[in-house]
């Protein structure tokens, strides 16, 4: 999981420039200045890029936090570790 985390925080520093560290598994949009539906969109986007993936618009609306990003990505990636 930490390798997914890794370009997770990746892809919120490309939308959000954010420093990549301050994002955890407990991060809420809340806690990132400008995550909101745009930067949402922004956020998915880059996701999608970082990990090669497409994802569909149910998976898009239960991006509710970075714990449940993790989760989708590796549905999709095959490995629940």
């Amino acid at each position: 999981m930490q390798t997914i985390l890794t370009t997770v925080q990746g892809a919120f520093k490309t939308a959000f420039d954010v420093d990549p560290q301050s994002v955890t598994i407990e991060t809420k949009p809340n806690d990132i200045p400008g995550w909101d539906s745009m930067g949402h969109v922004v956020l998915v986007s880059n996701l999608e890029q970082a990990f090669g993936l497409s994802f569909d618009v149910d998976e898009v609306m239960e991006m509710e936090d970075v714990r449940q990003i993790i989760r989708i990505v590796q549905a999709h990636l095959g490995n629940g570790s």
